[in-house]
C-alpha cells in the first residue's frame, strides 16, 4: 500500500486544483498534505524616459529605468504574479519529521508570451525543497536573503535597488539562530569597455553563506555574510577573484503596530546577489583579469495601519556602484533609486484590494539618467 502513496498523493492534488478545492491539512497514508497560493491581479500605468523592456513591464527592474528616450506612456494588465504551492510533512519512525514543498508561479516564464489572444504563461518553478531535522535541501530563498524585511507592495519585489532576491539550489545547515549553507555559483562579468554582461557558469567551487537570525519582543534583525568566487573560462578568458559580502536587515515593530523595515547590503562583487543584478559582480580588464565591483544598497519602509482594514507603505531604495570607469565604460549604471507609497484595503482576511504609486531614477556614469513613474492597481485572493 505505502507503494503507490506517491501517486495516490499526486492524483489527489492535482484533482483538488483542478476543482479550486481549498485543502489544508487532509492526510494521504500518514502524509498531511497541503495546497494554498492566491490569485493577483495587476494593472500598470507606466510613464518613462523611453521604452521600457518586456520584463520591466511586468514589475519594476532597476537596471531597466531607460535613458534618454522620448517619454512614453503604457498601460499593461497580467495576473502573472499568481501562484500555488504544494507541501507535505510526513511522520518517521522514531518520532521525526520530514517536509518537502513544491511552488510555482508565472512571473518570469517566458512561453507562451501572445498577448494577442489567450496570455498563456507556463509555470516557473520558485521553491523545490526537503527539510529534515537541521537541514533544508533544494531550491528556496538564499541564506544571505531576510524575506521579513521585504516591504509590504503591490509591486512583485517593492526595494529591488536594495533587496537581496535570489532562490537558488542549496545545502543549508541550522542551528538555533545560526545557519549555513552552500549554494549554487554563477558569475556575471562586464567586459573591458564594452558595457553589456558576460553570464558564465564557470565556477569551480559553491558559493557559501552565514547567518544569524535574532528574534526580539520589538522583532526581527538578520546578519548574513557571503563569500564566493566570480569566475570566467571560456576559451578567450581564464581567471577568477573572491567576492564577498555583509547584509544586515530589521523589521521593528512598534507599539502602534506600525513596523519599520531596513535592509544594507554592502560588498564587493555582489553582482547577481543584489538589486537584480543591475551591476555585475566584476569586470575584465586589459589583459583579461578580473576586477571586482563595489555595490552598497540600502532601503528603509514604514508601514502604518490607518485601521483594521486599511495600511499603507512609504518606501525608500537605492544602489550604488563604484565603477572603475576606465574598466566600464561610463554606459554601465552608477546609481538607482526608488520611492513609493501605497494604500492597501484588506477587505476580507482572503481578499485584498490597492493602489501604489512608484518613481525610479537610473543614472549611468557619463551623468545622464532616466526616470520612470508607474502608478499600480491589484487584486489579491489568498486561498
Amino acid at each position: 500500500m505505502k507503494k503507490i502513496i506517491t501517486l495516490s498523493y499526486l492524483s489527489a492534488c492535482m484533482a483538488l486544483a483542478s476543482a479550486g478545492v481549498q485543502a489544508n491539512g487532509f492526510d494521504i497514508g500518514g502524509t498531511t498534505v497541503n495546497f494554498g497560493g492566491f490569485v493577483k491581479l495587476d494593472a500598470m500605468v507606466s510613464s518613462s524616459d523611453g521604452e521600457i523592456a518586456a520584463l520591466g513591464r511586468d514589475f519594476y527592474v532597476p537596471s531597466l529605468t531607460p535613458i534618454g528616450g522620448d517619454t512614453a506612456t503604457r498601460f499593461d494588465m497580467h495576473a502573472r504574479q499568481s501562484r500555488f504551492f504544494f507541501s507535505t510533512a510526513t511522520e518517521l519512525e522514531g518520532g521525526d519529521k520530514i517536509t518537502g514543498h513544491l511552488e510555482f508561479d508565472f512571473m518570469t516564464s517566458n512561453n507562451g508570451n501572445d498577448e494577442r489572444t489567450t496570455n498563456g504563461y507556463s509555470p516557473v518553478l520558485r521553491h523545490a525543497f526537503i527539510k529534515y531535522n537541521n537541514w533544508t535541501l533544494g531550491q528556496t530563498w538564499s541564506n544571505f536573503m531576510d524575506v521579513a524585511s521585504l516591504p509590504d507592495t503591490l509591486d512583485f519585489v517593492g526595494n529591488p535597488d536594495a533587496a537581496v532576491f535570489i532562490r537558488q539550489a542549496q545545502v543549508r545547515y541550522t542551528q538555533g539562530n545560526f545557519s549555513f549553507s552552500v549554494e549554487n555559483p554563477e558569475s556575471t562579468i562586464t567586459p573591458y569597455r564594452a558595457g553589456g554582461r558576460i553570464t558564465t557558469d564557470d565556477n569551480a567551487m559553491p558559493d557559501f553563506t552565514a547567518s544569524y537570525n535574532l528574534k526580539t519582543d520589538w522583532g526581527v534583525v538578520k546578519v548574513a555574510g557571503l563569500l564566493r568566487q566570480i569566475a570566467i573560462d571560456d576559451g578567450v578568458y581564464d581567471d577568477q577573484i573572491t567576492s564577498y559580502g555583509l547584509s544586515v536587515s530589521t523589521k521593528i515593530d512598534l507599539a502602534s503596530k506600525d513596523d519599520i523595515r531596513i535592509t544594507v547590503n554592502t560588498g564587493k562583487g555582489l553582482g547577481r546577489y543584489v538589486g537584480l543584478n543591475t551591476v555585475n559582480g566584476a569586470v575584465l580588464d586589459a589583459n583579461g583579469k578580473l576586477k571586482s565591483i563595489d555595490v552598497t544598497a540600502f532601503s528603509v519602509a514604514y508601514r502604518h495601519l490607518w485601521s483594521d482594514q486599511w495600511r499603507s507603505t512609504f518606501l525608500y531604495s537605492t544602489l550604488m556602484a563604484d565603477n572603475n570607469t576606465d574598466l566600464t565604460g561610463l554606459g554601465v549604471t552608477k546609481t538607482t533609486q526608488s520611492y513609493s507609497a501605497n494604500l492597501l484595503y484588506q477587505a476580507n482576511k482572503k481578499l485584498m484590494v490597492g493602489v501604489e504609486y512608484k518613481f525610479a531614477n537610473r543614472e549611468v556614469e557619463s551623468g545622464l539618467d532616466g526616470d520612470m513613474n508607474r502608478v499600480q492597481f491589484s487584486a489579491k485572493y489568498d486561498f
